[in-house]
């Protein structure tokens, strides 16, 4: 798979996963939706700053973000590890804002319970039909 069809691949699904590590340096992993935007290596997502996800990359940045895609007979999963940042300048935030939003943060795009993750890649493992490969990214 090349890099330009992986991220076709994953502009396509609705839902990722994401992990942190804990204090106790053990994974954590919950589902988000799908990033808001990428930019070569960086993907964004929007949170709440109360979660607990959020603390734990403000602890620990070390993350892993997984998509995938599972039919009748094959399956397809894209696996990143890399970093996430907690940004909560304004700037990105108005950017990334979506139509609905305020249904989870209330005080609109200032809420203080709105912010993004941005994740940025280091490496990035594509598997298919039982066969996996590393991807430059």
């Amino acid at each position: 798979m090349t890099k330009e069809e992986m991220f076709k691949f994953i502009k396509k699904q609705n839902v990722a996963l994401l992990s942190s590590v804990d204090g106790d340096g053990f994974p954590n992993i919950k589902a988000i939706n799908a990033p808001r935007k990428i930019d070569g290596k960086d993907m964004y997502f929007s949170t709440n700053t109360s979660s607990m996800r959020v603390s734990q990359f403000k602890n620990n940045p070390k993350a892993c973000l997984y998509f995938y895609r599972r039919g009748k007979i094959s399956y397809i999963g894209v696996m990143f590890v890399g970093t996430v940042q907690v940004l909560t300048d304004q700037e990105i935030k108005d950017e990334l804002w979506h139509f609905g939003d305020t249904i989870f943060y209330k005080g609109g795009k200032t809420d203080p319970d709105y912010c993004i993750l941005k994740f940025t890649a280091d490496k990035c493992k594509f598997y298919n039909n039982l066969r996996t490969e590393w991807i430059e990214i």
